[in-house]
């Protein structure tokens, strides 16, 4: 798995891309996604995006900002609750505090400075939460399975959801004309009495739907090299995955927070993107670089050994 070369059997999606357009057609569009942790610095990553929008690629940029959002609960002095999974995910539970405290800093706060960084390198950026216009919508859970001293329980009052509609449409129209979206969560909950309401969603999994809908390649840009074999080892970076069997030790090797963005690797694939790329958000052009492959790359063919041909 580890030096992967592209001119293997199975090329990259960056090449691919580059092939279409020289052979007349259009590249897909990139669907970065702006990790929110403090060693995140998104300088790099607007100033690179700018230039690959003023050379006419389509961009949709989605950001995280869970850090900003846990600093601004201890200063309220509400304790942040994350949850332990059945399955051994670990996630944030939203309850109505939390929930209140997101819609105030990621679709506020964070998405204005983030949409202002970019209008400011030239990129005419335009700032939408999964609520505006219906862009990510799906069922709300009320509740959640979560794991406590060993057992199974059900823990009630949350405010999150599962993204199962992106507004395409929307998205589509806005890259026609020249706008660069600029998308945090919340997303737009379904209550079971058909009402709808603001809730959280893991931005990971946000940017992964909105890439499979639009067929686009997904840059996850975070505060590491890549997908280590040896989580503590930078040196034992995973270059590539093209097979099923590939994907499953980039699955064993993830842990964490690498594991939410593995999940969210394989349903963009699964939704229609056809390369995931991890890489790190702090190089001078960190979005060129993914596509060139400096982080990890998850190609579509590792779903099942019958798409090998989609990346042929």
């Amino acid at each position: 798995m580890t030096g992967y070369n592209p001119t293997d059997s199975i090329a990259s999606a960056a090449h691919q891309a580059n092939q279409l357009l020289a052979d007349g057609g259009s590249r897909p569009p990139v669907v970065v996604k702006i990790g929110g942790a403090k060693a995140v610095d998104p300088e790099g990553a607007v100033s690179d995006i700018a230039a690959l929008v003023e050379d006419g690629r389509d961009v949709v940029v989605v950001h995280g900002g869970s850090t900003a959002v846990d600093e601004t609960l201890e200063r309220m002095g509400i304790e942040p609750t994350y949850v332990e999974t059945p399955g051994g995910v670990t996630g944030r539970f939203t309850d109505k505090e939390t929930i209140e405290v997101f819609e105030m800093v990621m679709a506020g706060k964070l998405n204005t400075e983030l949409t202002t960084l970019f209008r400011n390198a030239g990129v005419d950026a335009l700032g939408l939460s999964g609520v505006d216009g219906g862009l990510l919508t799906g069922p709300r859970k009320s509740a959640v399975r979560v794991l406590e001293d060993g057992k199974k329980k059900i823990k009630r009052g949350d405010h999150s959801g599962k993204i199962t509609d992106v507004n395409v449409d929307l998205l589509s129209g806005l890259l026609a004309d020249n706008y660069t979206p600029v998308v945090s969560v919340p997303m737009l909950g379904e209550n079971k009495d058909g009402s709808v309401t603001p809730v959280n969603a893991d931005a990971d999994r946000s940017a992964a739907a909105i890439a499979g809908a639009l067929g686009g390649e997904l840059i996850m840009l975070t505060d590491v090299t890549g997908i280590y074999a040896d989580p503590d080892d930078p040196s034992t970076l995973i270059n590539s995955a093209s097979t099923p069997e590939e994907l499953e030790a980039v699955k064993t090797a993830a842990e964490g927070f690498m594991t939410k963005k593995v999940m969210a690797a394989t349903e963009a694939l699964d939704g229609g993107s056809p390369a995931v790329y991890v890489a790190d958000a702090n190089s001078d052009t960190p979005v060129t670089d993914a596509l060139d492959g400096s982080g990890t790359t998850i190609h579509r063919s590792v779903l099942d050994a019958d798409k090998t041909e989609v990346d042929q």
